[in-house]
């Protein structure tokens, strides 16, 4: 990258490893790659010896293909020339841990330049975005904000072989079933015709075109929308991209005119008990227990909502609704459907975050998070293992520890709290 960004992947492990993480969704239309920034040097171990291993396994493949369906022709034309690529082993086993805190990567995501490219990028588009609008039902700002997160509206889509990255991964990786699926599905995609197999090139980890399919989400979600016969995510016009991208969203239960959430104020007395995803209230209850908007009103009744604290009782406060967890079909991490959600309120004219942030704060290290699940078992407050994911269990377990303290009882994994517990 010649610039700093923060891609959409990072956000998945900021799920795995920060407060409120939950069940990564297997369906996304990429895999979770480990974090990743420019200033990261990654180590690409010799290949020497091993790309005889993995021509052997090619061959064994070859034979797993051809009883799937894949013709000779295809495998010919995909496989030819492929070799081991020892850089996408040593990117997937870079073990350099992301801690960026929720208003960093906020910041980010919603950046003056994001969002002066992302209004550029409506303008542009806007024949084809209201075409996808009326067929999907997706607003287009959420359309073109998925598109800003993923490859900051087309200009980061990848350039590596997508076949010898998933050979690679499924031959060396961690999660080899996973990527010989995504690689049989890729062969597949060459099959159709939609792209040939030099022209199918995106991340390492094979995610594909402006909004970053994966080939099996490819296969499931993505359309012809400028009916030329091919499904074509890779071409400079981003038309049959974002058209798939609102598919996705559509497919998977997007409702119209619904907010993903709307920024909120809580009352002095309020029950931080209640905060996260597994209380369901309406607007309206909300309100009942002193909840309004940032503008001092009642939330607008949009259906079922919860509330979510991305950084505890210091922070802003979010009631959430259905569209929230639509989003995260596309990536699990709150952080991530936050940042489309809020980028795609900013691109529509909406005002930015008016709450402070704790910023004198930051994000605990893995190491930390660690010592934080042991010393609260070692209190009387189990979390169910020690893996540095603060999971519901932890934050649960949190909570408990909090209330018998006498602390305000928002979950949130502080420094503050760990030099407590110590």
């Amino acid at each position: 990258m010649k610039r700093f960004w923060v891609p959409a992947a990072l956000a998945a492990l900021w799920l795995a490893e920060q407060a409120g993480a939950e069940q990564a969704v297997t369906k996304s239309p990429r895999p979770t790659a480990r974090a990743e920034t420019n200033n990261t040097v990654v180590a690409v171990p010799k290949a020497s010896g091993v790309n005889i291993g993995f021509q052997n396994w090619l061959k064994d493949f070859r034979k797993r293909a051809l009883a799937q369906g894949i013709s000779d022709s295809t495998l010919n034309a995909a496989l030819k020339g492929i070799h081991y690529d020892a850089s996408v082993i040593a990117r997937d086993s870079n073990q350099s841990e992301f801690t960026k805190t929720i208003w960093d990567y906020l910041d980010s995501a919603a950046s003056d330049s994001r969002i002066e490219n992302g209004k550029a990028a409506l303008t542009q588009h806007a024949k084809v975005l209201a075409e996808i609008e009326a067929r999907y039902a997706v607003p287009p700002e959420v359309v073109v904000a998925v598109w800003g997160m993923e490859s900051a509206y087309g200009t980061f889509r990848g350039s590596q072989n997508v076949v010898q990255s998933l050979a690679t991964l499924a031959y060396d990786g961690r999660r080899g079933a996973f990527f010989e699926e995504q690689l049989l599905a890729a062969l597949k995609i060459i099959a159709n015709g939609d792209v040939t197999a030099e022209g199918m090139t995106g991340s390492w980890a094979g995610a594909m075109g402006h909004t970053q399919f994966i080939p099996t989400s490819y296969l499931a979600y993505a359309v012809d929308f400028r009916g030329d016969g091919k499904r074509d995510i890779w071409s400079d016009d981003p038309m049959d991209a974002l058209a798939s991208t609102a598919a996705y969203l559509a497919r998977h239960g997007w409702e119209p005119g619904q907010p993903w959430g709307v920024e909120v104020t809580l009352p002095k007395d309020f029950d931080y008990a209640l905060t996260g995803k597994a209380t369901r209230k309406s607007p309206e209850d909300w309100a009942a227990l002193g909840l309004r908007d940032t503008q001092g009103q009642i939330v607008p009744n949009h259906g079922a909502a919860s509330i979510l604290l991305p950084a505890g009782a210091g922070g802003a406060a979010f009631m959430i609704f259905d569209n929230f967890k639509v989003i995260s079909r596309y990536n699990a991490a709150d952080a991530y459907v936050m940042g489309v959600g809020h980028l795609s309120d900013r691109l529509a004219g909406g005002p930015a975050i008016k709450a402070a942030w704790p910023r004198s704060d930051r994000a605990l290290l893995r190491e930390e998070r660690k010592e934080l699940q042991r010393l609260l078992t070692r209190a009387g407050f189990s979390t169910g293992g020690v893996d540095g994911r603060i999971g519901p269990n932890s934050i649960k377990a949190l909570r408990r520890y909090q209330l018998a303290q006498g602390l305000v009882p928002d979950g949130y994994p502080s420094l503050k709290v760990l030099e407590r517990l110590r």
